[in-house]
């Protein structure tokens, strides 16, 4: 029960980043739909094919994190990961909310540039316009989403690595939810306070801009809790085998 109360924190701080990352799977691929997909005259991408980069970019990403930045970090840090799981976690949630605040300006540049040409509901900017929203997202999750991975295996003892991992994988699933509902609530506010819902039938007349900002706000103000909170955690699976070492 105590190793359950102690991953809850860390838990329910990495949501936020999640709802973040869930974005990328919905209005995102809706923004492309809307944008120049044009290669050539004849020949044009499909809407969901920025995302099929995702992989190769996480995989990049991580690379880049264990070849180069953790060697670097060690010599600086002196110590065996080089940083932390918990700065690896906060440095992710820091690339997500330049990732929203990103996500917002395309989105109003794009709207801007529909409404002075008065092309409504019409492809006007490139859609490669989204890629830097999709490659610091990325860079995010392989600090993100794999230090919380790490932070679980490692928490808890042998018997119960399963529960651990079944725990990250449980936040995954939750923030799709939160998402949803996160939507659901911003949209039931808006049209009763704004008579207008920032979520339209038409993304030309929505404010998904306004929606990227007030996640980054609030991602913002999970870092800050993650940073004031100054929470701390022992590493189980290095007590355990030392405890091991011991006995032999």
């Amino acid at each position: 029960m105590k190793l359950l109360l102690n991953m809850i924190p860390i838990w329910l701080t990495s949501l936020p980043f999640g709802i973040c990352i869930a974005q990328s799977t919905t209005f995102s691929i809706k923004q492309g739909a809307l944008q120049n997909r044009k290669i050539t005259h004849q020949f044009i991408l499909p809407t969901a094919s920025i995302f099929s980069l995702a992989p190769c970019r996480m995989v990049l990403s991580v690379t880049v994190y264990d070849r180069i930045l953790v060697p670097l970090l060690r010599r600086i840090t002196r110590t065996e990961r080089g940083i932390t799981i918990l700065q690896r976690i906060g440095i992710g949630m820091v690339f997500s909310i330049i990732t929203m605040i990103t996500s917002s300006i395309v989105e109003k540049k794009r709207l801007m540039v529909v409404q002075n040409n008065s092309l409504y509901n019409l492809a006007t900017i490139s859609m490669f316009w989204l890629a830097p929203q999709f490659i610091i997202i990325e860079i995010a999750d392989g600090f993100a989403l794999a230090g919380p991975q790490k932070y679980f295996y490692d928490l808890v003892p042998d018997s119960l690595r399963s529960f651990g991992i079944a725990l990250y994988l449980s936040m995954v699933g939750a923030t799709n939810f939160l998402s949803s509902f996160m939507i659901t609530i911003v949209d039931h506010v808006t049209t009763r306070a704004l008579e207008k819902s920032w979520f339209g039938k038409n993304l030309d007349s929505s404010r998904l801009d306004h929606f990227y900002l007030l996640l980054a706000m609030i991602t913002t103000l999970n870092l800050c809790v993650l940073v004031t909170s100054r929470y701390s955690y022992k590493n189980v699976q290095k007590k355990t085998h030392m405890a091991m070492a011991d006995c032999h």
